[in-house]
């Protein structure tokens, strides 16, 4: 198969309980095989099994770095969306309660696709990007929503190779589809010519 994010050629990793995985030479990408994504009806049905309570305080923490660099970095006149903000937007609940001006979208809970015919000073991507069955296009799209000089706000969990891949946690949910590793980070920063890309444990920034 070919990595759905950079298009080269990419060799088996692994095969864990029948799920095929396929790593990228040229982005570093590790891609389940599409042959192994879910169905709309039942990514939907697994997202809906999450707690997504936008007053829960350990879910307001973990996205706090999201929402704290937001707060640093922009002010209330400022525009934001939510990308992939799921059945509880707890970073949209979080700003809004500031006065901040943050739109929603979700292809399952909030497809409004007049939000994605506008620009953004900033996007928030939070437990997102592991999800994308099309990284490519959804990166384009991220890129086109910002205005110059705008943010977007990623948070996933990144392999590296001191991971055992077949017992990592994090692909055991079966809506992850692709993971990153830092070089895959570098290899969208400038093929999609973001002018920044910065990367701490719990958040990653790329800048437009």
């Amino acid at each position: 198969m070919v990595c759905t994010l950079c298009a080269s050629k990419t060799t088996e990793l692994t095969i864990v309980k029948e799920r095929a995985y396929y790593h990228c030479s040229n982005c570093d990408g590790i891609s389940l095989a599409p042959s192994h994504f879910l169905s709309n009806d039942e990514e939907r049905k697994r997202y809906e099994t999450h707690n997504n309570d936008v007053t829960d305080p350990g879910y307001q923490n973990f996205v706090s770095p999201i929402v704290n660099s937001i707060l640093e970095d922009y002010d209330k006149s400022d525009k934001g969306l939510d990308f992939g903000s799921g059945s509880g937007p707890v970073i949209t609940d979080m700003l809004r309660n500031l006065e901040y001006q943050i739109q929603t979208y979700d292809p399952f809970f909030d497809p409004d696709s007049k939000v994605l015919q506008t620009s953004y000073n900033y996007i928030a991507c939070c437990e997102v990007m592991e999800h994308f069955y099309d990284p490519s296009k959804e990166f384009e799209l991220l890129y086109s929503l910002l205005e110059d000089k705008g943010s977007l706000y990623c948070k996933t969990y990144l392999y590296n190779e001191s991971i055992d891949f077949d017992s990592w946690w994090y692909k055991n949910d079966p809506t992850h589809v692709f993971f990153y590793t830092k070089k895959t980070l570098n290899w969208i920063q400038k093929h999609y010519n973001f002018s920044e890309l910065i990367v701490s444990k719990k958040l990653i920034i790329f800048k437009k």
